[in-house]
């Protein structure tokens, strides 16, 4: 099945200042079982965001009302650390999340968020120091992404220019995965197999 397409997004943003913030942070091992049904958003920050008796904790992020509806989040350094678990990315895209800021990332929840068509942006810290700040100056703030131009615009109109390798940007912007990607070579892929087979017919 084809991604969602990225397309140009201004959008609320969240601001987590904790680093290291790691992937059993994002979603607890427990969870990894689990259906990726439509209750799939509530294992998000789990153990963060809910109390043992289920209930919200009003200091997390995203129980405040300014930013529930975020679909950024600019974190600090070396976000998504941890384990393997893609898991954690499935999490963040069924909470709506489109993209994260941030310093730096764990190298495979880096590739985990580029495969399933979640953005990771890896700007400056100082800058992305200074987004959070803003944010939490002014909750319910917007940031602005463009990745065909590869900006991000940031509360106080500060355009910020960020890197990544043609061949992702390419397949976030078409909502490619690996099958799809695979699939557009399906003629030449069946032109060789009918080929291969009738030069061995003893193969049936």
């Amino acid at each position: 099945m084809a991604l969602r397409r990225f397309e140009p997004i201004t959008a609320i943003a969240a601001p987590i200042d904790t680093a290291n913030l790691d992937t059993d942070q994002i979603l607890p091992a427990r969870f990894l079982r689990k259906s990726r049904d439509a209750a799939y958003h509530r294992y998000l920050f789990a153990d963060l965001r809910y109390a043992a008796d289920g209930s919200e904790r009003p200091h997390f992020v995203l129980n405040q009302p300014n930013y529930r509806d975020a679909q950024i989040i600019v974190g600090a350094r070396n976000f998504g650390c941890g384990s393997s678990r893609e898991a954690a990315v499935y999490a963040l895209n069924a909470n709506g999340i489109r993209a994260i800021i941030a310093p730096e990332f764990g190298d495979i929840f880096y590739n985990n968020c580029l495969a399933n068509g979640l953005l990771p942006i890896r700007l400056d810290e100082a800058v992305v120091t200074d987004i959070r700040r803003q944010l939490h100056e002014t909750p319910g703030a917007r940031i602005a992404i463009d990745l065909s131009n590869q900006w991000v615009s940031a509360p106080d109109a500060g355009r910020h220019r960020f890197e990544i390798k043609p061949f992702a940007r390419r397949c976030l912007l078409e909502g490619l995965d690996e099958i799809t990607l695979t699939l557009q070579h399906a003629e030449a892929m069946n032109a060789f197999d009918a080929g291969y087979r009738a030069r061995r017919p003893w193969l049936g």
